[in-house]
């Protein structure tokens, strides 16, 4: 189960382990420890919305704690169709010191390579159902994880502009740190990957 704990994980001064070595040596072997049972929890959790979910959706990526020279400032995992694997458009589910968010993302590292390109994703836009994703919050994607979003029934209509050829809009919702742990979080992320399956399937469409 996540708890406030879970995110409290990545309130780190710095991830490097260099700076890690130089400034807090002594913190290593506990901050390991500390990722490792975290991020097994959140491996189960993922997996076990994973095999909710089933078909149409291929595996999930699961990223690791670590990269072997820093820890990681948030836990990330993504969802996609297997018919679609080699695309941007995700289903993404995060995991950082502020909250715990499912989202439609687009994946920019993933954008050269993928079959369909921003116009494409962008297309959820243009029969997003104002009154179905009201309490859904909605931001571009250049802001930061970590800000204060608002729901859609709460922007207005000028906010759903695009601002230049590489902006795209992410949508999904969140469960804020302190109220990690109050509810099911596994069946509460296979419930907002479902209601936000019309949207990433508009981008296919």
């Amino acid at each position: 189960m996540l708890t406030p704990a879970s995110c409290g994980l990545f309130d780190l001064p710095f991830y490097q382990f260099a700076q890690l070595k130089k400034y807090r040596p002594d913190t290593i072997p506990q901050i390991k420890a500390d990722y490792k049972h975290h991020w097994e929890i959140w491996r189960s959790l993922i997996l076990g919305a994973a095999e909710q979910l089933g078909g149409p959706f291929a595996p999930p990526h699961i990223e690791r704690w670590c990269n072997g020279w820093q820890v990681r400032a948030h836990f990330f995992a993504f969802f996609k169709y297997a018919q679609y694997q080699d695309a941007a458009a995700i289903i993404s589910v995060l995991l950082n010191r502020k909250r715990l968010t499912v989202s439609l993302d687009w994946h920019c590292y993933k954008a050269a390579v993928s079959p369909i390109h921003l116009p494409e994703y962008n297309r959820w836009l243009d029969d997003l159902d104002a009154r179905q994703f009201a309490d859904f919050d909605i931001w571009h994607g250049a802001e930061s994880e970590y800000g204060d979003y608002l729901p859609l029934k709460d922007r207005p209509s000028e906010y759903l502009t695009l601002q230049n050829a590489d902006d795209f809009f992410c949508i999904g919702r969140h469960i804020d740190r302190d109220d990690l742990g109050r509810q099911d979080e596994m069946q509460w992320i296979v419930r907002t990957i479902q209601d936000l399956e019309p949207l990433y399937r508009a981008c296919f469409a």
